[in-house]
């Protein structure tokens, strides 16, 4: 039975994102789907003694309303930097920052990336394999998409010889599941509830932050607070 997942690729994302493609065979990163702004494609949120703060890669987004993830471009070289100072104040005195240390100040310091999807991918490239996750990640671009939005999963996972599409749950809005039904392919919905506590530097603990703040805290222990991880 193969299993894949189809989702648009999100600036160091949360433990959830990983949980999902920790479950699958394949992960297609999503990026011919149109940009939002203020959304999870060019930031996510760290825990600081001031509270939640986002940490935003700046996109040049001026008269392109309908820009595709894929050709979003980033605006200002040295956010890296500014990224890497935040998370090095925030994060130096976490149990385990030093661990990892090197691998993220090399992404950080050293990516040259224009292109937003290039830095996302990079950075779920550089933690999946912090986590052991070995699933083969592929682009949207690989296939030749149809239209209507189920009918565009419904292709790739088609092209892939999927048996199970792995679905995130904010997709019930608007997938249809009997379309896959009818072409021999279940669909399984991703439960992101019920996450354990880990011990984080902050108070009071949260969640929705990106994975960085569980590596940081947790080291080598943090697939221990994950939900896909036996």
């Amino acid at each position: 039975m193969k299993k894949i997942a189809i989702l648009q690729s999100n600036y160091i994302p949360w433990k959830g994102y990983f949980d999902l493609i920790n479950l699958v065979d394949e992960f297609i990163l999503y990026d011919d789907m149109q940009y939002t702004k203020r959304d999870w494609r060019n930031r996510n949120k760290i825990q600081t003694p001031n509270g939640l703060q986002w940490l935003s890669i700046p996109i040049i987004v001026k008269g392109k309303y309908f820009q595709k993830i894929s050709k979003t471009k980033i605006s200002d070289n040295n956010w890296g930097k500014k990224h890497w100072n935040v998370l090095k104040q925030n994060y130096s005195k976490a149990q385990h920052f030093k661990e990892s240390k090197d691998v993220f100040e090399d992404l950080y310091l050293n990516n040259k990336d224009e292109y937003l999807s290039q830095v996302n991918y990079k950075f779920i490239g550089a933690i999946n394999k912090i986590l052991g996750i070995s699933t083969k990640i592929r682009w949207s671009s690989e296939f030749d998409l149809t239209d209507g939005q189920t009918e565009k999963l419904l292709g790739i996972c088609k092209d892939c010889d999927a048996d199970v599409y792995l679905s995130g749950p904010s997709a019930k809005d608007y997938l249809d599941e009997n379309i896959f039904m009818q072409n021999n392919i279940k669909v399984e919905w991703m439960n992101y509830s019920n996450y354990p506590k880990y011990q984080q530097i902050l108070k009071p603990f949260e969640h929705q932050v990106t994975i960085l703040d569980l590596i940081f805290n947790e080291g080598e222990n943090a697939t221990k607070f994950m939900k896909t991880f036996s």
